[in-house]
């Protein structure tokens, strides 16, 4: 999170609703009726934080005693939280157009990954970016997901794959977290794919990265989160063991792509007591069970499923067992290349069948659950003052227009960072 600026009380509204989510638990199912609204509400915001939300009127009364700020709204206007997409990898060089125009002309991933695409060419573009290049990279990509009203944004390395490029990926990502609006939160995924050029087994380059970067990411303050791909082709849960354990005794969190083609990997989230297991998209009942007595979020990547042609999340069913589903962009130049979450979580709201409250949940309170992020995700006082503000009278219209209906406002940290049509007025 940015610095703090100086405290200063501001008062936004009246809105047709304030979308709280006040009453929305982390896990299990979600009703329509539980996102919290606030009719005629109000947002009073302190610094960088919600002082308080409630009735517009009422919140008047505190705001002149407080000499806040006062910015009304005239015409039809609702506020919701700012969305958090808590799984990216928006730090790459290059582009995979041509995997796509191969995959959807009938190539395998074993054909397109020997005419040179695949990961390895993702991960061959990326080693030849300076720094400034993906840099800037990541900046365009955010100036997009600000548009969609994104205020926090997890960020993966993954493309480097060796000691030096993983850092020079993680180092570009801080670079960039330093000057975003958004707040940045940077994951090591070195565990992506073994290296081609690596001369040894999955094991010793696990081994190699966990005595030589953990240490340097801890010292340079570059990433608080491990991930790791377990899967058939990638790590199995043998060999991912000893680099769970030694990221858990150094302190960081631990975070799996699981279950995206095979399972296991959900296996591997619980009893390493990851935060989140992402993809799931091969998840079983077995798996389903697991995560649903363990605190494991499961994230949902439509992206990559729509990207790939591959089956959902079984987002419903693992509602439906009691656990925490978020929903992230999975933003990538190979299997997800949209970037649009609202689109992404719409769709999946449609085969999966998934109430707007759940929808809302999982791109905001459940995706910063995700994170670990206690500060944002719902409306409510003393949370961060990240909200989204559209041109409508009723939330459902959002959802309805799936990703076609942008926020004509977005305030981040109790500030206005993108303004699409200004449609406020002085009093």
């Amino acid at each position: 999170m940015k610095a703090h600026t100086s405290i200063k009380y501001q008062l936004i509204g009246p809105f047709r609703q304030v979308v709280t989510l006040s009453e929305v638990e982390v896990k299990g199912p979600v009703k329509d009726t539980q996102l919290g609204i606030i009719e005629e509400g109000g947002i009073l915001i302190n610094g960088e934080a919600i002082h308080s939300i409630g009735k517009f009127s009422d919140l008047l009364k505190t705001a002149k005693s407080l000499q806040a700020e006062i910015t009304p709204l005239s015409g039809d206007y609702i506020a919701v939280p700012g969305y958090v997409d808590a799984h990216t990898h928006i730090c790459f060089g290059g582009s995979r157009a041509n995997d796509y125009a191969m995959r959807n002309a009938g190539a395998t991933y074993l054909e397109i990954a020997a005419s040179g695409g695949g990961i390895w060419d993702t991960v061959t573009e990326t080693r030849k970016a300076l720094p400034q290049d993906l840099i800037r990279g990541i900046n365009q990509r955010l100036n997009t997901l600000l548009d969609s009203g994104i205020t926090t944004v997890e960020v993966k390395s993954g493309y480097g794959l060796s000691v030096e490029e993983e850092l020079k990926m993680l180092r570009s990502i801080k670079s960039a977290n330093s000057t975003a609006v958004q707040d940045l939160v940077p994951t090591c995924l070195a565990a992506h794919i073994l290296p081609k050029d690596y001369d040894g087994n999955h094991a010793a380059y696990l081994h190699e990265i966990s005595e030589r970067l953990f240490p340097v990411l801890k010292e340079e303050n570059l990433a608080d989160r491990i991930d790791a791909f377990v899967e058939e082709g990638a790590y199995s849960e043998a060999v991912i063991t000893p680099y769970f354990t030694k990221a858990r005794e150094m302190g960081f969190g631990i975070t799996v792509h699981a279950d995206q083609f095979s399972v296991g990997g959900t296996a591997v989230a619980v009893k390493h007591k990851a935060i989140s297991a992402d993809h799931l998209e091969a998840s079983t009942h077995k798996e389903i069970d697991l995560l649903a007595k363990s605190n494991v979020i499961a994230t949902a990547l439509p992206g990559a499923s729509i990207g790939l042609g591959c089956p959902f999340t079984p987002a419903r069913k693992l509602l439906d067992a009691g656990c925490g589903v978020a929903i992230a962009s999975d933003w990538n130049p190979g299997s997800a290349p949209m970037g649009d979450l609202m689109i992404q979580a719409s769709v999946l709201a449609t085969y999966e069948k998934l109430s707007n409250a759940e929808v809302l949940a999982g791109i905001t309170s459940r995706a910063a659950a995700a994170l670990g992020l206690s500060d944002r995700g719902k409306l409510t006082a003393n949370s961060l003052a990240d909200f989204n503000i559209y041109q409508t009278d009723h939330v459902f219209e959002v959802l309805y227009h799936q990703g076609m209906m942008k926020p004509t406002q977005v305030w981040k940290n109790g500030k206005q960072v993108h303004n699409k049509e200004d449609k406020t007025q002085e009093i």
